[in-house]
């Protein structure tokens, strides 16, 4: 019953949660899941077949696309009491997943994302549509540049299935810099900007706006850094164009 009870006191001040959101451009949220949560997702995810042309494997990561179709049995895993009443108390009831990714950067991981922001959606399909693109493909599924309200309506959820700091790849962001529209990382003025290192619990979410400056650096302690990042939106897309992952 602990879960359901929800008791961390980071978990009942919401709405602390959601100016941190509104104003930073993200927050975090500790003991979402238990210990046995997050056991029954990673074996779950040890468990599906990792040969389809989604999964990607390297030597410094390991990647799913399409995750909760690909994994449909971590689903009831994923969306606990805690996580649903998270989103239920932030965001409403008219948001639903557009898009879902997993990523597994080993203990000796080289791999490191410099700053940026999150600018493309999953959709089905290519074509033309005004204020849309440009368009790329990866593995089959094709993503494009929407007009910024699509954008800033979109909110991800990163769940973190390792404890994460600086020293394993935690993504470090530029607080405030969501509100500053498209912010292209080479116009980063430091003399006026800072960076934050978002730590996450094992069993805790980081909750981010798309649109903020972040970036995640090489694993320097020898820990893995496990993480499930899900977009959700209120917004449908115009009548041509389907999300890729639309999950209600």
């Amino acid at each position: 019953m602990r879960q359901l009870k929800i008791q961390n006191s980071k978990m009942t001040n919401i709405e602390k949660h959601k100016i941190e959101l509104d104003e930073n451009g993200f927050t975090t949220i500790n003991s979402v899941y238990n210990i046995q949560e997050v056991e029954q997702i990673i074996s779950t995810i040890e468990n599906v077949d990792k040969s389809k042309e989604t999964f990607r494997k390297s030597n410094d990561l390991f990647a799913i696309r399409q995750f909760l179709n690909e994994v449909p049995e971590s689903i009831n895993f994923v969306f606990n009491q805690n996580l649903k009443k998270v989103i239920q108390d932030i965001f409403g009831d008219n948001f639903f997943v557009v898009k879902s990714i997993y990523f597994d950067k080993p203990e000796n991981s080289n791999w490191y994302v410099s700053y940026h922001q999150d600018l493309t959606i999953s959709v089905d399909k290519k074509i033309e549509l005004e204020n849309f693109g440009p368009w790329t493909k990866k593995q089959n599924q094709f993503a494009v540049q929407p007009p910024i309200e699509i954008l800033e309506n979109i909110f991800t959820i990163r769940i973190h299935l390792d404890e994460t700091d600086e020293n394993n790849g935690a993504l470090k962001v530029i607080p405030k810099s969501h509100a500053k529209k498209i912010y292209r990382p080479e116009t980063i003025d430091w003399a006026i900007e800072t960076e934050i290192s978002c730590n996450v619990e094992k069993g805790g979410i980081m909750i981010m706006k798309p649109l903020i400056l972040h970036s995640s650096s090489r694993t320097t302690n020898n820990k893995k850094r496990r993480v499930i990042h899900i977009e959700f939106s209120s917004l449908e897309l115009p009548e041509e164009l389907k999300w890729a992952e639309r999950l209600n």
